[in-house]
């Protein structure tokens, strides 16, 4: 493969990374690994009104965290200005483009006049071939690119296939607008240009956009990238992805506890596909992506699958690693500012000594830090109200009965615990899970939890002793 191929991704800082948007990057930085080529980034900032730095901010900050890196420096689009200006006017010298002095008021009464015919609202060329001596005094035109009027312009699109858009359709739309600022449409044909970008990945919503940028390209006499326009996602139910269905900031995702490797695997599944394969390293999803593969239909965003996704890639995560993407958000999440404040030496190593257990059940950073709680609760345990069901007189007297039978264990492990435990469930003949129930309730505070002997293992002798005195003391 070549190094030639560029790709971009372009957001507007209007707002945070969403999910969508985090999915056209992922996909072009897919395919500029997968060619060995490159993937630039510029801010469509030209709309000054709704751009903030806070919104740019947010963006750079998604990417990074979802681990999308590009190269070079990212280019602000108002900044190029001068230059959308100057592609502009040597528009109108080739003849290609023209100044346009329609009035407000014209523009209107041409718009009411397609209404009344039934036909769609199109400048009606006016000022194409007009003498620009004839121009009214003191009024600034826009300059307007000169549409082809016969035939169709063709986007030839590595997705959707060959779309073919008629040229009456296109009319002569402005490139630059009567205060000398260039029109979106105008400025990301000059930048992609300028850039050398070969390759325009975007969301199929720009589809119509292609062609009059085509018209554009054409115009120059510059190449047309190769384009592939990607359907957008949907939510579970099939309508347009909004904030209910997942339509977040990347930053919510991370607030809730979804690993970036898992949330990268999962967002190339919307739309794309290798076989049956679901779980897929970077390394494969670089091997094997190609924009050809991408589905035409809109897929839909599921959270259960993303959980599961997430889970997966938790628990075969290292768990120094996990530990520390745990620790990393606690912050952010509901009854982490407490953790936080127990967490010393002593206590990270119980964490650490807990992971294999917490893992396994979590699926999210956030339910592993709920899970993790006992760790770090103050004795006496408040108890949640399962746990305290399950401590009623006769879970009491199990607790008190297994309570001597611990007491004598001198090799405080989970093999050593859980043979004594096994001694004193044939003793006394009780089952197994009998005597657990009420001794996680005593320990965690909870009825749910790593497995029993592991949490005794972790909290340590003295202390796992003194939460199940504390209990029967009552």
């Amino acid at each position: 493969m070549s190094s030639s191929v560029v790709t971009r991704f372009a957001p507007s800082p209007t707002g945070f990374l969403h999910i969508g948007g985090a999915r056209t990057a992922l996909f072009n930085w897919l395919y500029a690994k997968h060619t060995g080529g490159k993937m630039l980034l510029r801010i469509e900032d030209t709309d000054r009104e709704r751009s903030s730095e806070a919104a740019v901010t947010a963006i750079l900050d998604g990417l990074k965290w979802l681990g999308l890196d590009w190269d070079g420096d990212a280019v602000s689009q108002y900044e190029r200005a001068p230059r959308h200006r100057e592609v502009a006017e040597e528009l109108v010298a080739k003849g290609k483009a023209y100044y346009c002095y329609a009035s407000q008021a014209e523009l209107e009464e041409m718009r009411e006049k397609a209404r009344a015919e039934g036909r769609p609202p199109r400048y009606d060329g006016r000022w194409r071939d007009r003498d620009p001596k004839e121009a009214p005094a003191g009024v600034k035109p826009v300059i307007r690119i000169k549409a082809p009027q016969e035939g169709e312009t063709l986007v030839r699109d590595q997705v959707q296939g060959d779309v073919r858009f008629p040229n009456k359709d296109l009319d002569d739309f402005i490139i630059l607008r009567s205060d000398g600022n260039p029109t979106y449409m105008h400025a990301v044909v000059v930048d992609d240009h300028d850039m050398g970008v070969t390759h325009i990945i975007r969301g199929d919503d720009h589809l119509t956009n292609a062609a009059r940028q085509t018209v554009i390209y054409n115009a120059m006499d510059w190449d047309v990238p190769v384009m592939g326009h990607i359907p957008l996602i949907h939510g579970a139910d099939g309508a347009k992805l909004s904030k209910r269905h997942g339509a977040l900031g990347v930053e919510a995702y991370r607030a809730m506890g979804y690993l970036p490797a898992a949330l990268r695997n999962y967002l190339v599944r919307l739309g794309w596909s290798h076989g049956d394969d679901e779980i897929m390293s970077d390394e494969q999803m670089i091997q094997w992506f190609e924009i050809s593969d991408i589905n035409r239909g809109a897929s839909r965003f599921d959270f259960q699958k993303l959980e599961a996704i997430n889970g997966h890639y938790m628990r075969f995560s290292d768990d120094a690693d996990l530990m520390k993407a745990m620790i990393d958000i606690l912050p952010e999440i509901e009854g982490g500012a407490d953790i936080l404040a127990r967490l010393n030496d002593t206590t990270k190593k119980q964490l650490l000594a807990a992971m294999p257990g917490l893992k396994e059940r979590a699926k999210t950073l956030v339910e592993l830090a709920d899970s993790a709680k006992y760790l770090f609760a103050q004795r006496p345990l408040t108890l949640d109200d399962k746990a305290a069901g399950l401590l009623n007189e006769e879970g009491l007297s199990v607790l008190s009965g297994v309570l001597t039978e611990l007491a004598s264990v001198n090799d405080w492990t989970a093999e050593a615990l859980d043979a004594a435990v096994r001694v004193h469930a044939e003793k006394t003949g009780l089952k197994l899970g009998k005597i657990a129930q009420p001794l996680r309730a005593a320990l965690t505070g909870k009825s749910t939890s790593p497995g029993v002997f592991d949490v005794l293992a972790v909290l340590g002798r003295e202390e796992s002793l003194g939460r199940i005195e504390d209990q029967i003391k009552g």
